[in-house]
C-alpha cells in the first residue's frame, strides 16, 4: 500500500506577517552625557496609535525629534517597514507636528500647503483647498499664516498632515491650543489615518488622545522590566 503523505492545505499556511511600520531597538538619547531616555524597545504597527507618556523632562518631545531625524540618537536602531531608517525613508514616511508648526508667516494658508507639497509630495485624491476645508479652514485659503489664531495655526498644521503622503504621524501635543471641537477633530483625523493603514505616535498631557482611537501606551517613566507597553482602548 502506498504511504499517504499529509500535505498541508494552502489554507493551513500562516500568511507572512508584515514588519512593523516602525521598529525601535535599544534607542537612547543623552544631552551633555546626561541620559534623557532609553534604551527603548518598541514598535508601531500600521493601523495603530501609540501614546507616549512621561513626566516633564523624560524626553517625549526629544523622542519624536529623534525619530523624525532632527536629532541624532546616542545609540540604537530604527527601522521603517523592516528596513533601516535612512534619511530618505524618514522624509518619505514620517511627518512631525511639533511645538514649532513650521508655517511661513508671510505665505497664505494655501501657499503654505503648496510649499509643503513641493517638499514632501501629495497624497492622491486631496488638494490644499480640500485639506483646509477638512480641518475647518474653508474661507481662510488667502489668509496669511501670521494672521491666524493659535488654534487656526494648529489646524493648518493638521491640514498639512492630511496633504502629504507620510504613513507615520509623529504628533507632539497635538491638542494644545485647541478647543473641544478641535480636540474631536484631531481624534477623527487620527482615526481616519489609522483606517487607511497609517500609524501615529502621540504625546499628550491630557486624556483626550484615548477618546476615539484604540491605542497602546509607551511610558518613558521608570517601570519594571517588560511593563513599558500596555494596550488601551478608546
Amino acid at each position: 500500500m502506498r504511504a499517504q503523505m499529509n500535505t498541508p492545505l494552502l489554507t493551513d499556511i500562516e500568511p507572512e506577517r508584515a514588519p512593523p511600520l516602525l521598529q525601535v531597538r535599544q534607542l537612547a538619547f543623552a544631552r551633555n552625557d546626561d541620559p534623557i531616555f532609553g534604551p527603548l524597545d518598541f514598535h508601531v504597527d500600521a493601523g495603530e496609535a501609540v501614546l507616549v507618556h512621561g513626566a516633564n523632562g523624560r524626553g517625549k518631545t526629544t523622542l519624536l525629534r529623534v525619530l523624525a531625524g532632527l536629532l541624532p540618537a546616542q545609540s540604537g536602531e530604527v527601522s521603517i517597514d523592516g528596513l533601516p531608517a535612512s534619511r530618505e525613508a524618514v522624509a518619505r514616511s514620517c511627518a512631525l507636528l511639533g511645538h514649532l508648526l513650521g508655517h511661513k508667516g508671510e505665505l497664505t494658508a494655501e501657499e503654505n500647503l503648496r510649499f509643503a507639497r513641493g517638499l514632501f509630495g501629495q497624497r492622491p485624491g486631496i488638494s490644499p483647498v480640500t485639506a483646509l476645508a477638512a480641518v475647518g479652514l474653508a474661507g481662510f485659503e488667502d489668509s496669511p499664516a501670521r494672521q491666524l489664531s493659535a488654534g487656526q495655526k494648529k489646524r493648518l498644521a493638521l491640514a498639512r498632515l492630511l496633504l502629504v503622503p507620510a504613513r507615520l504621524w509623529l504628533l507632539d501635543e497635538p491638542y494644545a491650543n485647541l478647543d473641544l471641537e478641535g480636540i474631536d477633530l484631531v481624534n477623527r483625523l487620527v482615526a481616519h489615518h489609522l483606517g487607511r493603514g497609517g500609524a501615529a505616535l502621540i504625546t499628550s498631557h491630557g486624556a483626550y488622545a484615548t477618546g476615539a482611537v484604540r491605542t497602546r501606551t509607551l511610558s518613558l517613566d521608570p517601570l519594571p522590566a517588560n511593563d513599558a507597553m500596555e494596550t488601551t482602548h478608546g
